[in-house]
């Protein structure tokens, strides 16, 4: 089922296969959000639960036992229940269940709230630990953005550009098995800016961690139309498109990652997984303003 919020100045639609947020429109009627081609990519803006990227070999050990699961997770493949709504806001729920404790054998609960606002749209995922025993999990957006943005321009005309000033590494990823090793240093980031070109992501995403920045935008320097992102409280981002040079660009707040080809296959052992005690819970959130 698609759920349809608005305000004054912006419309969305929220799928409840997977709570994916597949439509974002300004007052011009503008799609700002990527329209799922799958020439390219299919999806627009998945949710990635309980991991973040890949396993090696499409599998991991949970207490002694191998379960199998697939890239980014199971959550954007399910279909959630409508928790709330009003008309600038919707908040949708996945519950555990017979099929998910077959590839993640926990007890939990997944709310993905949306939330319109004069400028954009905020994400947030709660995550509840509903069981009896710890619950490790990762979890992160990955919303792609049309571009050109809404103007004549070509994909080269815009830049991926940081609220501060930052000297990292991207690590190598290995584009058939999708893991990751930090031990060899990709692309390097210096300064506050990435002019866009389809060859970054030849190799698939540049991954950061612990960036200074709290805010990254993706704006066309000659008008400034973009959109930006504030990913506050995510320790890692990820910026990726099509290896097929698609007309997009997709901004990811995570806060873990797929598995790292110098670690094991014990999932709580994982770069990044969180853990949360019987009853507690989490929100991890972020927002999206358009320029």
């Amino acid at each position: 089922m698609t759920y349809k919020i608005a305000n004054k100045t912006f419309t969305a639609l929220v799928d409840s296969l997977g709570a994916q947020l597949v439509s974002l429109k300004g007052p011009q009627g503008f799609e700002y959000l990527w329209v799922g081609d799958p020439a390219y990519w299919k999806e627009h803006a998945p949710v990635l639960f309980p991991i973040v990227g890949a396993l090696r070999d499409g599998r991991t050990k949970i207490n002694g036992q191998w379960y199998q699961m697939g890239r980014h997770g199971f959550a954007k493949h399910l279909e959630f229940s409508l928790k709330e709504q009003t008309e600038t806001s919707l908040a949708l729920t996945l519950a555990a269940t017979p099929e998910t404790k077959a590839l993640y054998p926990f007890d939990f609960s997944l709310t993905v709230a949306y939330a319109l606002t004069d400028a954009g749209i905020s994400t947030s995922f709660i995550v509840e630990n509903t069981g009896d025993q710890p619950l490790p999990y990762s979890v992160g957006g990955h919303p792609g953005f049309n571009l050109p943005m809404d103007e004549p321009a070509a994909f080269e005309d815009y830049t991926i550009q940081f609220d501060q000033e930052e000297d990292q590494h991207c690590p190598v990823i290995d584009l058939q098995a999708g893991l990751i090793d930090w031990s060899q240093a990709g692309f390097r980031l210096e300064g506050r800016e990435i002019p866009l070109q389809h060859s970054l992501f030849y190799q698939d995403a540049l991954v950061f961690e612990n960036l200074r920045s709290q805010k990254v935008r993706v704006v066309n320097k000659a008008t400034g139309r973009g959109v930006e992102m504030d990913f506050t409280g995510f320790p890692m981002l990820g910026v990726w498109s099509a290896v097929n040079d698609g007309p997009y660009v997709c901004l990811e707040p995570w806060t873990g990652c797929a598995t790292l080809t110098t670690e094991g296959d014990e999932f709580v052992e994982k770069k990044g997984m969180a853990q949360l005690a019987p009853g507690e819970k989490a929100r991890h959130s972020f927002s999206v303003e358009v320029l």
